[in-house]
């Protein structure tokens, strides 16, 4: 197989990294052919806290997936999260010189650097410029303005940025562990290159990717992205609180969470107890279901609340139609989607990766979706250059639709 048909995701998580190796085939399609996973150690909430020891799970993570691929891997896409990632919307103009008149792809990266003259902190990178809508001369609905004749272009764009330093720790971790670095992109743009088809994008949308330390989230409406962020509460605040809460290990918080716990807090009958049984360093116990109930219910609609509160300050609820898309691992808590439903008073659904193939038991599981939405993004991004191929990106990566 040729090199140039694999691309390759990594996903540096708060429990797990994860490596999607994928053959970008012919007809267009994506088949995965691997993923190598290794347990995050000096990792937290998404960023680096000890870099030998990411380094090491990076590589563990890189030779399983080299070895059920059963292909060497040189280089990796790799999603980026952390609460010190932010994001805004701006406008952009220039004014097209008189003595050409027509609109080029120099216009484009003129009228996409106008949007950026803005003060961000000093030690902050710009992400990524996502285009939502191209004006000329004040005529909306404009899809792609290249070739076309005015005096004017406007844009409006979705811009996110984050801590350089932060982001250079995981590129560095990537490169010391033997792999180069194509690029980046944060972790709700790529689950929702799987968890969104074009029209839940059109009808707008919002993508909740629950991990382990983060939850991650992208808003489209009207098929353009308008909002996204990043909450440092994932699945690993709903096993502290049950580790206090019942005065157990953390170990077996995190399993008795999996594998008993559900965030309905009226599913549990009275009187019914779940049995921990003798453990290492653990004598064992006996606890009410209910109350364990009761400790994620909480924690989960604190979650949902606080993404909530933060959308509504720069959306209107009342343009998303398509529901709320919940993935990541999290996502497949017994419950969630009814407090999700509960709290944004939306439709909600549980999504795994779409438009791929490959074996199901990676595709159909949302806490691989962040990954396999990296090498997605890594495919739309290869394609073909044409003439328009910078707005052929555009459309493909980000479902922008231009206000009619």
């Amino acid at each position: 197989m040729s090199k140039d048909r694999l691309l390759v995701g990594l996903e540096i998580g708060t429990f797990k990294v994860c490596a999607v190796v994928a053959e970008d085939r012919p007809d267009g399609s994506l088949r995965i052919l691997g993923v190598g996973e290794s347990k995050s150690v000096g990792i937290r909430k998404g960023e680096i806290v000890d870099f030998n020891s990411a380094i090491q799970c990076v590589r563990d993570a890189i030779a399983d997936a080299e070895e059920k691929a059963d292909a060497e891997i040189e280089s990796v896409w790799v999603a980026v999260t952390g609460a010190h990632i932010q994001s805004f919307n701006n406008r952009g103009v220039t004014i097209i010189p008189e003595d050409r008149g027509e609109i080029d792809a120099e216009d484009i990266r003129d009228v996409e650097g106008s949007a950026k003259e803005v003060n961000i902190p000093d030690q902050n990178w710009f992400i990524h410029t996502i285009t939502q809508h191209y004006y000329v001369d004040n005529q909306e609905g404009v899809v792609n303005p290249i070739g076309m004749v005015g005096n004017k272009l406007e844009a409006d764009y979705h811009i996110v940025h984050g801590v350089k330093t932060r982001i250079q720790n995981t590129l560095r971790c990537a490169k010391e562990a033997g792999v180069a670095v194509e690029e980046i992109v944060i972790n709700s743009v790529a689950s929702a290159q799987v968890a969104l088809d074009q029209h839940q994008k059109d009808l707008g949308a919002i993508v909740l990717d629950i991990g382990g330390g983060t939850t991650d989230y992208l808003v489209y409406i009207d098929g353009a992205v308008q909002h996204s962020g990043v909450l440092a509460v994932g699945g690993d605040h709903i096993t502290n609180d049950i580790s206090i809460g019942l005065r157990i290990p953390i170990a077996r918080a995190e399993r008795l969470k999996i594998e008993e716990g559900s965030a309905n807090p009226d599913e549990a009958s009275p009187g019914d107890t779940i049995i921990l049984k003798n453990d290492s360093g653990f004598s064992g116990c006996e606890i009410e279901r209910a109350m364990l109930n009761r400790i994620i219910y909480a924690r989960v609609r604190e979650l949902f609340e606080l993404v909530r509160k933060d959308i509504e300050a720069n959306c209107d609820l009342d343009l998303i139609r398509a529901g709320i898309m919940l993935t990541g691992g999290a996502a497949r808590l017994h419950g969630i989607q009814e407090v999700a439903g509960e709290v944004f008073e939306q439709p909600v659904h549980s999504v795994a990766a779409q438009q791929v193939t490959g074996p199901t038991s990676v595709f159909q599981n949302p806490q691989y979706a962040t990954a396999i939405g990296v090498v997605k993004y890594a495919q739309l991004m290869q394609i073909e250059e044409e003439p328009d191929s910078l707005f052929g990106k555009i459309r493909n990566i980000f479902g922008r639709r231009a206000k009619a």
